[in-house]
């Protein structure tokens, strides 16, 4: 098996002076790392994905590619067909279609384009045979089966053998299977959850029946509940925090908390910023600020922005969030810590949501995710436990979505 590629500059701050239960080094940490199979549930990719302008098989300016993901020690990870909601028409189920096609045909493109370094898998059993071959894993997520519109008949067994294995009911807005955990008041979205539709109901039969992962990330907390309760199979939230750490409609209650447990399910606590703490309005504003000098406030504006203008943004945003109180690896483990409390080492997971928003200071690309194995061996967490936190889990739940299928 290849050896992955970890600098001990990128662990040392997180081990040095800060009290391990055991005394480890940084080569230590560096070879549990190494051990440990490491899946993040969330990766977004843009528009122009694994093309000529943006490779993926080279160092480019998202926060995961292929040598991020050798050198952070990244095993696999989710690659995401988002779609934005929007109108429950013909014509927008048409628009965002259209769309979720183009990301698949991008994941394709990368997967194709290096044989050598990365195949899909769509078991559970093929993630780990890929990986005793050395190769990265890739894995396909929905997030918003909004675009499958009112034909689930035909659009669910197809994106089962495409190899999607996880789909997010909704997302922001209320959509034609039930409510978000985010409603547009203003869109005509009712005030409360009103929970599963009919149609919403027939869609977690599909997927349980094709052995798709139902996802409750981004999903109302009645829909969820209503949707783990009916689910044959455990359930996943793909990138979702704890509400009890921080109050935030995107993250999980205790009570969704305690429900996914009970489906033998796996809750992924993300490394998004504004969904672990608050965040300083000031960073907030002044980032903003910085969008709109270099234009990138505009639809389609970061692909038309140069690469020069690019690395001058980035590392301007790196003095911001210097400058102001930022959320870090820390934080997301004060997640972790609350949600293993409530329901479980077992059903407890790691995701990062890159390149979709996804990211704090010590985990801000994948070549940084050994931070994160520092951070909960600091804690106390055994090599066995982080295992199950960093994918051990989730192919687990994967398992258990292969075994209801009809």
């Amino acid at each position: 098996m290849l050896r992955k590629f970890i600098t001990a500059a990128a662990i040392a701050p997180f081990i040095a002076g800060a009290g391990l239960a055991q005394e480890l080094s940084e080569l230590e940490v560096r070879e549990i790392h190494d051990r440990i199979f490491t899946l993040d549930t969330h990766v977004d990719i843009p528009s122009g994905y694994a093309t000529h302008t943006l490779d993926p098989n080279t160092w480019t300016r998202l926060q995961v590619d292929l040598p991020k993901m050798r050198a952070g020690g990244l095993d696999a990870a989710f690659f995401i067909v988002y779609v934005q909601q929007r109108d429950l028409t013909g014509e927008g189920y048409a628009t965002a279609r259209a769309r979720a096609e183009q990301t698949y045909q991008a994941i394709m493109r990368m997967v194709r384009a290096n044989p050598e370094r990365i195949a899909l898998a769509t078991t559970a059993d093929e993630v780990e045979a890929i990986h005793a071959e050395g190769r990265l894993v890739a894995l396909i997520g929905i997030e918003n089966s909004y675009f499958m519109g009112e034909n689930i008949e035909e659009e669910v067994p197809l994106w089962a053998a495409r190899g999607a294995r996880y789909a997010a009911l909704t997302h922001f807005r209320n959509n034609q299977f039930g409510g978000s955990s985010n409603p547009d008041l203003s869109a005509g979205d009712p005030m409360g959850d009103p929970g599963l539709t009919d149609l919403g109901r027939r869609l977690v039969e599909l997927l349980n029946d094709h052995g798709i992962m139902v996802d409750i990330s981004h999903v109302g907390p009645q829909t969820s509940l209503e949707a783990i309760q009916m689910s044959r199979a455990p359930v996943i939230a793909s990138h979702s925090g704890a509400r009890a750490v921080y109050d935030h409609p995107r993250n999980l209650t205790d009570e969704l908390l305690e429900a996914i447990r009970d489906n033998g399910g796996v809750a992924q606590m993300v490394a998004f910023r504004s969904y672990l703490r608050a965040i300083d309005p000031g960073l907030t504003a002044a980032i903003a600020e910085l969008r709109s000098e270099f234009g990138l406030d505009q639809p389609g504006g970061w692909e038309r922005s140069t690469p020069e203008s690019r690395a001058a943004y980035q590392e301007r945003v790196a003095a911001l969030r210097a400058e102001y109180p930022d959320a870090t690896v820390s934080d997301l483990a004060d997640h972790i810590d609350h949600a293993v409390s409530v329901a479980g080492i077992d059903h407890v997971g790691i995701v990062s949501d890159f390149d979709g928003g996804g990211g704090v200071r010590g985990w801000d690309d994948a070549s940084e995710t050994p931070n994160v194995t520092a951070e909960l061996l600091r804690r106390g967490y055994s090599e066995e436990d982080i295992a199950k936190l960093w994918g051990g889990n989730v192919l687990r739940v994967m398992r258990g979505a292969e075994a209801a299928v009809r």
